[in-house]
């Protein structure tokens, strides 16, 4: 049976952070103005106005502006059902912002972990003990008890191999909904740095599948990659983000430097692509291939049809 998706906005807030990734897909970006709060407020407004059933808030880093909590509550205030911030987590070491943006309202966090410890993450975030402040910031959000904190963790050369052990560190905190994201190599840090942080999908992939078999057996079904081609994932389809993504929500992406209305159709049209490998797949007219510049830099002797 069918049924209408939900209308979800991505407001970004701008691009200033206080990690620096080596793969950020914004890295050519931080010089750009940030959004004032009340053009945040009236894009909290209109996306209200538009029947919105979640707001999600990202930057660069949306929680170290001090208009934040500000922003959550009039989204709530203004009957938005689900309120959602990806954030490095750093700002929750300190108990007091904790606990102002947990007043605020907010549903949800999304904690963007990148390694199983400080060496393998402060190395891909370039900010020495950001790790020991987003363990801190998960403690905190414990001892308030707010436990709606999801994960995520950008798939790269430098921590491909530890992805399971990552997976072990998801499941110490009880983090039940997480996504690996094979990185996006058309823009930023990634496209900027290709072979230095672009793995090859054919090994990456594996490790991908480690990580989501260890959530399967702690009771985590809900953890999933995303932007992967699915002739690596054909028997985890219920684990790949883009297919739940599109069955559930129209998702719409606005920045200060652009507005997407259709983040999930253009990215099938101009960032991926499926090639004439892929002819005669039984996944391909779901299936969004791989990033451009990937195939652009590898070739797609990694693809293989799903007969």
């Amino acid at each position: 049976m069918s049924r209408a998706r939900t209308l979800k906005v991505v407001l970004f807030t701008g691009y200033a952070c206080n990690n620096n990734c080596l793969f950020c897909i914004d890295a050519d970006k931080r010089g750009l103005p940030q959004k004032t709060t009340a053009e945040l407020l009236r894009e909290a407004a209109a996306a209200a106005r538009r029947g919105a059933g979640v707001l999600e808030i990202i930057g660069g880093e949306a929680t170290i502006r001090p208009d934040f909590a500000r922003v959550v509550a009039a989204a709530k205030k203004l009957g938005i059902p689900r309120v959602a911030c990806a954030t490095n987590g750093r700002v929750f070491a300190d108990p007091a912002a904790a606990r102002r943006i947990v007043a605020s309202g907010i549903d949800s966090l999304i904690f963007s972990v990148h390694g199983p410890d400080a060496k393998t993450h402060d190395a891909l975030t370039r900010a020495p003990g950001s790790f020991a402040q987003l363990k801190k910031g998960l403690a905190n959000l414990k001892a308030l008890g707010f436990t709606a904190v999801n994960g995520n963790t950008t798939v790269v050369r430098q921590n491909m191999a530890a992805l399971p052990a990552l997976a072990r560190f998801y499941v110490r905190h009880g983090i039940r909904n997480v996504e690996y994201i094979f990185v996006d190599p058309n823009y930023g840090g990634a496209r900027n740095a290709f072979k230095l942080l672009v793995p090859r999908i054919s090994k990456a992939a594996p490790q991908m599948r480690r990580a989501l078999a260890i959530g399967r057996a702690a009771g985590f079904g809900e953890w999933k990659v995303r932007y992967v081609p699915l002739c690596h994932f054909a028997d985890r389809l219920d684990q790949v983000s883009e297919l739940n993504e599109r069955a559930l929500f129209r998702t719409e992406h606005w920045a200060p430097d652009f507005t997407n209305k259709d983040a999930s159709g253009s990215r099938a049209a101009v960032a991926r692509r499926r090639t004439e490998r892929c002819r005669g797949c039984r996944l391909y007219s779901v299936c969004e291939g791989l990033w451009n510049a990937y195939l652009d830099e590898y070739g797609d002797a990694e693809l293989k049809a799903v007969k």
